[in-house]
């Protein structure tokens, strides 16, 4: 059943973002924020919380990504839902977001027009797609989720897809290895991992994959 007033969690690394999707929830009689993180950890940590009935996730943060979080807390807690944030209207991050567990995808340079619907339709247990969004990956992913038809598997590991995403954004191993906590040789065994897994060469080419998948924006 839908709550009479839907208990939100803002999750966006830009202070100045929460600050204008909260005014335009919360003008709104049936919506209220009731907690803000700046980074995916953040974003998993408070979206566990019983007091939460549907996380809105930006898709690039620090730490930990948008579809990294959305993931996590599909997996930890299935009934939260899941709206994710994205200042591109791009198709492969839409289809990593509900292959993440996403109900649906709202673009930020509109988000005053469709923030508002989309959270009620995620509550209904409908998908919000913003206009345009019905490509054919996309069509497919939706045919395949009514058909309940498996979908292909990432390759990379949780861990993996976390490395790539900082080499990708140009930390050295050795930063890497501070900001995950991990050894230096136990980063580079994961980049040759998945160097070998991808059939990649170099970060050039891991780049342009972790943007395709969501791991960072262009």
């Amino acid at each position: 059943m839908t709550p009479l007033k839907t208990r939100i969690l803002l999750a966006d690394d830009h202070a100045v973002v929460r600050h204008g999707l909260r005014m335009v929830l919360e003008t709104q009689p049936d919506l209220e924020v009731v907690a803000e993180a700046g980074d995916g950890a953040e974003a998993v940590k408070l979206g566990l919380r019983d007091d939460v009935d549907l996380a809105v996730i930006d898709i690039t943060m620090p730490r930990m990504t948008g579809l990294a979080a959305a993931r996590e807390l599909h997996r930890r807690r299935a009934q939260l839902r899941i709206l994710m944030l994205s200042m591109h209207e791009n198709e492969r991050y839409l289809y990593e977001a509900l292959k993440a567990g996403a109900s649906g995808y709202v673009v930020k340079s509109v988000a005053d027009r469709d923030l508002v619907e989309a959270c009620r339709a995620a509550m209904r247990g409908e998908r919000f797609l913003y206009p345009g969004a019905m490509t054919p990956l996309i069509a497919d992913f939706l045919h395949r989720a009514r058909q309940d038809i498996p979908l292909r598997a990432d390759p990379l590991t949780p861990r993996e897809q976390e490395v790539i995403k900082l080499v990708a954004e140009g930390y050295t191993n050795k930063q890497i290895a501070e900001t995950l906590v991990i050894s230096e040789k136990t980063v580079e065994r994961h980049r040759a991992n998945i160097l070998e897994k991808l059939g990649m060469r170099d970060r050039v080419e891991l780049t342009r994959y972790a943007i395709r998948h969501g791991l960072i924006e262009p």
